[in-house]
C-alpha cells in the first residue's frame, strides 16, 4: 500500500471531517485557511487514495435500546486457513457483531457485540457456538462505557 503524504492542513481537514461530516466544502476551506476548489481538490484526494474511506451518521446506541455491549472472547479450534476463512465467514452473518478482531494471546479472535439485553445476548451465544468448531468461548459485559470515540489520533502525522 502506497503511503500518501498528509501536509499539515490535510491534517486539518482530516480532524473537521472525522469530527462532523456534515461540514460544507466551504466551512471546512474556511477553518483550515484556504479557498474552497483547493480545498475540495484535497478532500478528493484524500477520498481517492483511500484515507476517507466513507461518510457515515454515528447513531446512539442506548436510544435505540442497544444498552448491553459483550467483549466475547474465542479461541480456535483450529489454527489454518480454512477454519479462518469459515469462522470469518460465520461471525459476518451476525448483526450484532460490530467489531471483530484476530488477536494475539490467550484468546485468538476478539469481538465486540451489542444487544438489547441478557435474552438477546443469550440467542446470540446461541447462534454464535452453533454449527461452527470453536475451543473455548469467553464474555465479558461492559458496566459502564468510559471512553468512545470514532475520531482516529492524527498528531503523528
Amino acid at each position: 500500500m502506497k503511503e500518501i503524504s498528509i501536509d499539515k492542513i490535510d491534517r486539518a481537514i482530516l480532524g473537521l471531517l472525522q469530527t462532523n461530516a456534515d461540514l460544507s466544502v466551504t466551512e471546512v476551506a474556511e477553518q483550515v485557511g484556504l479557498t474552497t476548489t483547493p480545498c475540495w481538490r484535497r478532500i478528493q484526494r484524500l477520498q481517492q487514495n483511500g484515507i476517507v474511506t466513507k461518510k457515515v451518521a454515528l447513531l446512539d446506541a442506548s436510544r435505540l435500546a442497544l444498552t448491553t455491549t459483550v467483549f466475547v472472547q474465542v479461541k480456535a479450534a483450529r489454527h489454518d486457513g480454512k477454519w479462518l476463512e469459515q469462522f470469518a465467514r460465520h461471525v459476518e452473518g451476525f448483526y450484532e457483531v460490530v467489531e471483530f478482531y484476530r488477536m494475539s494471546g490467550e484468546y485468538d479472535y476478539l469481538l465486540k457485540v451489542l444487544v438489547k439485553d441478557m435474552t438477546s445476548f443469550d440467542y446470540f451465544y446461541k447462534r454464535l457456538v452453533k454449527g461452527i468448531d470453536l475451543n473455548d468461548v469467553t464474555s465479558s459485559f461492559a458496566m459502564e462505557q468510559i471512553k468512545y470515540s470514532t475520531a482516529l489520533p492524527l498528531h503523528h502525522l
